[in-house]
C-alpha cells in the first residue's frame, strides 16, 4: 500500500511517501493510523492529534471507519482552509 504525506505531516514523518505491507486483518483508517503511530517518533508526532489530520483512501476523503481493504493509496494531510 502506498502512503503519501503532505505539509507538516510530511515534515514530522520525514518523508513524502512510503510503501508498506500492512498487517493482515487491518481494515479501517483508524486501525491504520494506530499502527502507523507506533512505527517511529515522527509518525507518533504527526498522528498525535487525530482531529488535526485528514485522510483520503484512493483519492476519496475518508473517515476513521472507512475500509482500507483493497486500497492502493492512502493520503494523510492537514485540513485545508481557504479564504
Amino acid at each position: 500500500m502506498q502512503l503519501v504525506y503532505f505539509a507538516w505531516v510530511r515534515t514530522r514523518i520525514g518523508k513524502d511517501a512510503e510503501t508498506l505491507a500492512v498487517p493482515a486483518g487491518m481494515m479501517t483508517v483508524s486501525e491504520l493510523l494506530d499502527w502507523l503511530a507506533v512505527r517511529s517518533p515522527g509518525h507518533a508526532a504527526a498522528l498525535e492529534d487525530r482531529s488535526a489530520i485528514k485522510v483520503a483512501v484512493d483519492q476519496q476523503f475518508a473517515g476513521p471507519d472507512t475500509s482500507i481493504a483493497g486500497a492502493s493509496e492512502i493520503a494523510i494531510f492537514p485540513p485545508v482552509t481557504g479564504g
